[in-house]
C-alpha cells in the first residue's frame, strides 16, 4: 500500500492517522496527479501521451499511453466509479488500436505531448531512448506487447471476472485501487495498491504464465501438424478407397468414416511416433464378439496380427491395426508412413466389410 498526499504539486509520501472518503475529479486530480508521478502504477513507466486519440474514425481517448522498460506500450484507464464500469472493454479497444503504432509514430506522439505547439522530435526521441537504454532505435523490439493498466476507486466482481480470465490467456492486464481519502484538517490522500495481481504473487503468476504459454505454443504447433499431415493423407487414401472421402483436415489426432452400419467407423489415428487403423464399434458387444469369435480367419486373411480391444468402463470396442510412425515422425518419412496407413485401412475394410453385413 502506498498513500500520497493529492495536492496540486507532486505527491508526497505521507504518515496518516484517521481519514474520511473525499469526492475528486478524475482527469482534473488524479489523471493528473498520476502523470505526474506515474511510478505509483510502475517503476518501469515513462509517460508518452494524455487523451491520447490519434486513430482514424474514433474520438475516444487513452487516458495516459505509456512506455515500459521492455518497450511495450502501455494502456492506463482511469475511472471515478465504485465499480470501474466497463473500463476492461475500453481498454482493450485501445490496446487494439495502438498495437499497430510504430517507433516513429510513438516518437512524434510524445513530441507533441512535450510540447504540442512546437514538438521537438529530437528532444522526444533523446528522452525515450534514454529511458529505453537504447543507443538507437529498433523497430523489431519496439511494441511487442500492450499492455493494461485499469486504475478505479474499485472494481466489481464481473470486472475481475473478466481481467482474471484475460490474464489466463496471457493479456498483460492488471488493476490498481486508488482509493482518495482527505485527513482531518489537512490534504486529500490517494491509497494506491494492486489488486490484480496481487504483488506477491505476480513473480509466480508470471511464472505459471510462461507455461501457459509455452503449452499453448506446443498445442497449436501439434495441431498445426496435424493439419498438415492429413492435408497430405485424405487426398492419398481417395485414390485407393472413397471411405474418407469428402472429409477435410483437421487438427485433431483421428478421422473417421461410416462403416455403413449405425454406431460403426473406420478411424485413421495418429499419434506422436506410431499410427493405427481400426473398426470402432460403438456400443454393441455382441457385434465385437461376433467378429472377436473368427478372430484366427481375420488376421490371417489381413495378414497379420490385429488389436482386439475391449476394456472395462469403456463405452465401444475395436478392431485395428497399428502402423509405425507418427505425425512427429521426419516430415521424409510421412510419406511411407501415409502410405501404410492407408493400405491397412484398405485391407481392413476388405476383411471386415462381408463379415459386417452378416451381423445380425
Amino acid at each position: 500500500m502506498a498513500i500520497y498526499a493529492l495536492t496540486n504539486e507532486q505527491l508526497v509520501p505521507v504518515s496518516a492517522t484517521s481519514f474520511t472518503a473525499e469526492n475528486i475529479h478524475e482527469r482534473r486530480h488524479i489523471q493528473q496527479l498520476l502523470k505526474a508521478n506515474i511510478a505509483v502504477l510502475g517503476e518501469d513507466l515513462m509517460v508518452i501521451a494524455e487523451e491520447f486519440g490519434e486513430w482514424v474514425d474514433s474520438s475516444r481517448r487513452i487516458d495516459l499511453l505509456c512506455l515500459d522498460a521492455d518497450a511495450n506500450l502501455v494502456v492506463v484507464e482511469l475511472k471515478r466509479t465504485e465499480d470501474g464500469g466497463h473500463m476492461e472493454l475500453q481498454a482493450l479497444r485501445y490496446a487494439a488500436m495502438i498495437s499497430a503504432m510504430t517507433f516513429e509514430q510513438l516518437v512524434e506522439t510524445h513530441a507533441r505531448y512535450r510540447n504540442p505547439g512546437q514538438p521537438d522530435l529530437d528532444g522526444a526521441q533523446a528522452a525515450i531512448l534514454d529511458f529505453l537504454g537504447w543507443a538507437s532505435p529498433d523497430e523489431d523490439q519496439f511494441g511487442q506487447d500492450t499492455r493494461i493498466i485499469l486504475a478505479s476507486a474499485n472494481f466489481s466482481k464481473e470486472l475481475t471476472t473478466a481481467v482474471l480470465w484475460l490474464r489466463d490467456r496471457d493479456i498483460d492486464i492488471r488493476c490498481v485501487r486508488l482509493q482518495p481519502y482527505r485527513m482531518a484538517d489537512g490534504p486529500i490522500l490517494l491509497d494506491v495498491q494492486q489488486l490484480i495481481p496481487l504483488p506477491e504473487t505476480a513473480s509466480f503468476q508470471t511464472q505459471i504464465g510462461v507455461k501457459r504459454q509455452a503449452e499453448r505454443k506446443q498445442r497449436t504447433e501439434r495441431h498445426d501438424i496435424r493439419m498438415e499431415f492429413w492435408t497430405q493423407l485424405l487426398p492419398l487414401a481417395a485414390q485407393h478407397t472413397s471411405l474418407h472421402s469428402g472429409r477435410s483436415p483437421t487438427k485433431d489426432n483421428w478421422i473417421g468414416a461410416s462403416a455403413g452400419r449405425q454406431g460403426f467407423t473406420y478411424n485413421y489415428n495418429i499419434r506422436q511416433r506410431d499410427s493405427q487403423v481400426h473398426l470402432w464399434i460403438a456400443d454393441d458387444e455382441a457385434a465385437f464378439h461376433q467378429l472377436e469369435a473368427d478372430k484366427l480367419q481375420i488376421e490371417q486373411e489381413f495378414g497379420r496380427t490385429l488389436i482386439w480391444k475391449k476394456e472395462d468402463g469403456q463405452k465401444g470396442t475395436l478392431i485395428g491395426a497399428l502402423v509405425d510412425g507418427g505425425y512427429r515422425s521426419d516430415r521424409e518419412d510421412w510419406p511411407k508412413v501415409q502410405r501404410d496407413l492407408v493400405d491397412a485401412m484398405v485391407k481392413l475394410e476388405q476383411v471386415l466389410k462381408p463379415r459386417l453385413a452378416r451381423l445380425g
